[in-house]
């Protein structure tokens, strides 16, 4: 019994490309339209999620022009933060209508953080000028957020160092904007963002910070008082009401300047 079978000779004539196994090429073709259609998917599912997450903000502004948010995007990363590190989280927050406070309140924030707020449309385009050209001549990078844009990012995104993290947040600040503008009005634009900014670890709102400060509720805040609340921002971290001093009386004089 012949168990192996002689290899036929190769004559001179033929064709010994027909005799090699088959490439892979028509393999790679077919998978290459394959390939391509699981990245589009994975794009188009991503741009879904992104445009239904914009959507989502722009309903959230709506109804926060009638009620109070129940909860914001940073104060979920502070909770988030502390659980992850261990630590106990106490959260404080006093909600307080903007006719209720005194009128060096909002004038102390107006001042410190956007001193043309009821003046631009939600991107104060002559502080970003400044910005760039600072950025140009080698200078240190300074903000140009209005309180609009830092309301935006406190109520639906993060606070974050990561550039990549920073980009999308950005992005989303920008479209947010003008919405909230729109939707919003100055009057409750400003309500919101004193009620809704970090001023301490856990603490949330011009009142909870004005007690965890000065152990007085925001009705009570003096000028200067009120000046010192605003130079905690945007760092509360950081900044306390003995390191600020001289910001705070920097304050107290752009107030001046306005006839506030």
């Amino acid at each position: 019994m012949r168990l192996f079978r002689r290899r036929r000779p190769i004559d001179d004539d033929e064709d010994v490309t027909q005799l090699l196994p088959p490439d892979d090429e028509p393999r790679e073709e077919e998978e290459r339209p394959r390939r391509r259609g699981i990245t589009r998917r994975i794009l188009l599912g991503v741009a879904k999620v992104a445009v239904g997450y914009y959507a989502f903000c722009v309903l959230m502004l709506v109804i926060y022009r009638f009620v109070w948010p129940p909860v914001t995007g940073v104060q979920l990363q502070r909770r988030i933060e502390a659980m992850a590190s261990g630590r106990e989280y106490r959260f404080e927050r006093e909600w307080v209508r903007l006719d209720r406070l005194p009128q060096q309140v909002p004038h102390a924030v107006v001042s410190a953080e956007d001193g043309r707020f009821y003046t631009h449309g939600g991107f104060d385009l002559v502080e970003m000028r400044h910005a760039r050209r600072g950025i140009a001549a080698g200078g240190r990078m300074r903000g140009a957020s209005t309180i609009t844009q830092q309301l935006v990012k406190n109520l639906f995104g993060v606070a974050t160092r990561n550039p990549l993290v920073g980009i999308i947040r950005k992005v989303y600040d920008w479209a947010l904007t003008p919405v909230a503008e729109f939707v919003l009005g100055k009057h409750r634009i400003l309500e919101l963002y004193l009620n809704t900014a970090e001023w301490g670890d856990g603490v949330f709102g011009i009142d909870a910070g004005a007690r965890h400060r000065y152990g007085c509720a925001a009705r009570q805040l003096t000028r200067s008082q009120a000046a010192g609340m605003a130079a905690l921002l945007p760092n509360p971290h950081v900044r306390t009401t003995r390191n600020t001093g001289a910001y705070r009386r920097d304050i107290l004089r752009r107030m001046t300047r306005r006839g506030w």
